[in-house]
């Protein structure tokens, strides 16, 4: 086994896993420490150590709102530690090897997490790589800066740094794909076969860096969890239809401007100065009520979260219309939801205002759209016409890229396994990673037989598709997992329940298939 190597910046020890035919190598520095000067500034290259540096424990998070803290599934799901530690200084990585020696080639998998960019983890326990590695993968996990840390834009950050004025998280995430690729071989990994994938805001992390030219050919697959956001009903006097719903530069400076304000400073070498942890209280403030936002409300800024920035260095628009733009590097993907998460429901109170809102949106297709929803009484018309945000994005991009010629395999699914527990949750938001990482011995869920059954699958599923594009093949038993056809094959997806299961074509809603229609097809 790989106990020890060597990477651009030094000798590395790993430790065990719970399989001792894996090693694990945590809190691998792929960039220096964003602190002092380098606060709000891309990553910069990590120094050289001497000696061989153990990566026995887990580098300290970015920092961010204590997880576990809240009451909420979320915090009883994945956080159990109310001190764990958090820095600025938490550009670090971890992998998972299974290889014998750093002459074997096997797939990569980049792994990247997901919070709303604002929050999250690579030690969260259902991130453990050790399963996947025992299929035959190398599994890294990248942590990078999130919410003003990582999102943060301001005038004088744009001209100290032109050409990277923004999204400094992504930034991070870039920077760890590239340190991957020049460095995993050293792991037994293959720079030549990386899967990039990522959930909830991580999906869309990969939404992303799929669809700006900066990546070109630091992946060759992707995998999309929940992570494509799209559409949606709007307010009557706003209109309708998917928007760039990323802030553009000049809008994200002036709420950096706002922000300063807040902390009490007026330039970028006072907020440097800052300590880590006001800025971190004082940004609460900000998004949570306590700073007034009508100023911001009239120059047309109506979230102060900080979030992905189109910047036209990094990012040239929002990353899920680019992707149903078909504009985006072709390779493999495979993405999907889950059965319950983020239901659109339209923000009326009658079909009247249903019909101004279709009229608005649909222009010469608005009564197609009327045709599919209206019922007698509004409360039947709302529930016909609710839809999911993330299920539109996955079925317009697969629809998308059905019609190009040639173009790669896109597979698609829905989770909607059964979550035991007094909570009764369902197949909530984020749910699925227990299964796709196959970590449900570590959930204080109790699971069954057939739920470990279902990750395994599920896993496997995945495992193939970083090898070879393609989730088909067979189960570690040998036996041949059940057949999931690309989306050029068939407009239905993967379901996961008790056991995978290709859906027809009825599985599909009317009004989303009006909606993918109207949206691949302007």
């Amino acid at each position: 086994m790989i106990k020890q190597t060597k990477v651009e910046n030094g000798w590395l020890r790993g430790i065990p896993g719970a399989d001792p035919r894996v090693y694990c190598y945590k809190g691998v520095p792929f960039a220096a420490p964003p602190v002092g000067d380098l606060r709000w500034h891309s990553p910069m290259p990590a120094e050289d150590w001497a000696g061989v540096r153990d990566c026995a424990r887990f580098a300290p998070i970015s920092m961010q709102a204590t997880p576990g803290a809240q009451n909420n599934v979320y915090s009883r799901e994945w956080n159990v530690d109310l001190e764990i530690e958090m820095d600025e200084d938490c550009l670090y990585l971890n992998v998972w090897t299974p290889a014998s020696d750093d002459t074997e080639r096997l797939p990569v998998f980049v792994w990247f997490f997901g919070g709303g960019l604002q929050e999250g983890n690579t030690q969260e326990m259902e991130f453990n790589g050790e399963r996947l590695a025992r299929k035959g993968i190398v599994v890294v996990t990248v942590n990078y800066r999130v919410n003003c840390f990582g999102f943060l834009c301001h005038p004088d950050i744009t001209a100290e740094n032109p050409d990277a004025p923004a999204n400094f998280g992504y930034l991070d995430q870039f920077a760890g794909m590239k340190w991957v690729k020049r460095n995993i071989a050293a792991f037994g990994g293959d720079p030549d076969n990386i899967t990039i994938g990522g959930q909830s805001a991580g999906g869309g992390s990969v939404v992303s860096h799929l669809t700006t030219p900066v990546t070109e050919g630091l992946f060759h697959k992707a995998i999309i969890m929940s992570g494509t956001f799209f559409g949606g009903y709007a307010p009557l006097n706003v209109g309708g239809g998917p928007g760039k719903n990323f802030k553009e530069l000049p809008e994200a400076e002036e709420l950096g401007v706002a922000f300063f304000e807040h902390l009490g400073v007026k330039t970028l070498k006072e907020a440097r100065e800052l300590d880590k942890f006001y800025i971190r209280d004082k940004y609460a403030e900000f998004i949570g009520g306590v700073f007034d936002t009508t100023a911001l409300r009239t120059r047309g800024i109506s979230s102060t979260r900080m979030g992905a920035v189109v910047d036209y260095k990094y990012l040239f628009g929002t990353g899920t219309v680019r992707a149903v733009e078909n504009q985006r590097h072709m390779l493999p993907l495979l993405m999907g939801n889950t059965a319950i998460e983020f239901p659109n429901v339209p923000p009326y109170s009658s079909n009247e205002e249903l019909m101004e809102y279709a009229r608005s949106a649909f222009g010469d297709r608005a009564d197609e759209f009327l045709k599919t929803v209206l019922c007698d009484n509004w409360e039947d018309t709302k529930k016909k016409a609710t839809t999911s945000t993330v299920e539109l994005g996955c079925r317009c991009i697969c629809e998308s890229t059905s019609r190009l010629k040639d173009a790669p395999s896109v597979y698609y699914y829905v989770t909607d396994q059964e979550m035991p527990g007094w909570d009764n949750m369902g197949a909530f938001h984020s749910s699925d990673l227990w299964f796709f990482f196959d970590t449900l011995a570590v959930c204080w869920r109790p699971f069954v037989g057939k739920d470990y059954d279902l990750a395994r699958m599920m896993s496997t599923y995945w495992a193939n598709f970083m090898k070879t594009g393609d989730p088909n093949g067979t189960d570690v038993d040998g036996t041949p997992l059940p057949e999931w056809k690309s989306y050029q094959q068939s407009r239905s997806p993967m379901y996961f329940r008790d056991l995978p299961q290709m859906k027809d074509e009825s599985f599909e809603s009317d009004v989303m298939k009006f909606l993918v229609d109207f949206n691949t097809n302007k």
